[in-house]
């Protein structure tokens, strides 16, 4: 048996639900995460590392070309380390709300209410940094090639996201340009790029978010069927 063998073993699929159980199901689904919003007011209340792991995990089962899991995850809640984010962030953030973005980019963001400085990359108890393996390198140094890899760590982001929702937690999708700082702060090798900074944690108790972030496209506006 190599590597290139195909190895089936059975599935182990879920109980099947009847149609009306599905419907209620899927309707109850969507009105939960249809709650979930974008928060930059985070309580500086702890959280388990263990809850983190348990996470992370949940966005490593995400699907990914040729099963390859292009991704890796650096979880950081040092106080030390998150300060270093943040300075390094602010500092490409202050040039992006400088004039960098363009004038249509910073009207579009006038409504979300954002600006150049990031507490929240301090407050959180937890930053978690999503890099996309571009190649993977083996101990001897050999290159192997990877598949998909936007589209591979950003399901598994979303699995991310979404195992952090189901517990009740806020998140915020931070993806200052450029990120190249994460590498140096994280100690990541050049093969893998930042791909987004995950604030995690317990939303503020007097937390705002804008009300702009709120609407979301009609069924008939995203999604056709024929």
């Amino acid at each position: 048996m190599t590597d290139y063998d195909y190895d089936p073993i059975p599935l182990a699929p879920p109980e099947r639900m009847a149609d009306d159980a599905m419907i209620r199901s899927a309707t109850a689904h969507y009105k939960f995460v249809s709650q979930r919003r974008t928060v930059r007011h985070f309580s500086d209340a702890p959280i388990d590392r263990s809850v983190i792991e348990a996470c992370v995990l949940s966005a490593g089962s995400a699907p990914s070309g040729a099963n390859h899991q292009p991704w890796h995850f650096v979880c950081v809640s040092d106080p030390a380390t998150k300060r270093a984010i943040r300075e390094a962030a602010e500092e490409e953030e202050r040039a992006f709300y400088g004039g960098k973005a363009g004038t249509v980019w910073l009207n579009d963001l006038k409504k979300i209410g954002t600006d150049a400085s990031k507490p929240f990359l301090e407050t959180a108890p937890w930053l978690i940094a999503a890099f996309a393996e571009r190649y993977a390198v083996d101990d001897a140094g050999k290159r192997r090639k990877n598949y998909y890899v936007p589209e591979s760590v950003g399901i598994a982001t979303g699995f991310l996201i979404q195992a952090c929702h189901q517990l009740g937690l806020a998140t915020l999708t931070h993806t200052p340009n450029p990120m190249k700082f994460l590498n140096k702060i994280l100690g990541r090798p050049k093969n893998e790029r930042p791909f987004v900074l995950l604030v995690v944690g317990h939303p503020a108790s007097d937390a705002m978010v804008p009300r702009a972030a709120t609407a979301k496209k009609s069924l008939s506006e995203l999604a056709s069927f024929v």
